[in-house]
């Protein structure tokens, strides 16, 4: 994983996403999920490439369930981008690189 991307807990979450300067994408994953597991490297990559325009974090929802359910996840992966801690865009599913890139261009 890079070393550009933040793994929150429900100890974390409030204070990282809510104090962020810039926008955040979250990703809600578990360790057993297939598709999880075929997009973290795309992640990896945006965030190596885009880090000084958007944060990249992720949240495992075996281990902090309460944060999902909080934001209505409901299938992972999740991907939400908060803006000011608010949600700002919400995406269900694995995609390529190319269409991720394309549904957070307004953010980068």
């Amino acid at each position: 994983m890079s070393d550009k991307i933040t793994n929150l807990t429900a100890e974390t979450f409030d204070e990282l996403v809510g104090a962020a300067e810039g926008p955040v994408l979250v990703d809600f994953w578990a360790e057993w999920c297939g598709p999880c597991k075929m997009i973290a490297p795309i992640l990896d990559e945006i965030a190596d490439e885009q880090g000084d325009n958007i944060s990249i974090a992720k949240v495992n929802v075996d281990e902090a369930n309460e944060i999902a359910l909080r934001y209505q996840v409901m299938s992972i992966p999740t991907l939400l981008v908060f803006k000011d801690g608010e949600v700002a865009k919400r995406m269900v599913g694995a995609s390529g690189k190319a269409k991720l890139l394309e549904d957070i261009a307004e953010f980068l």
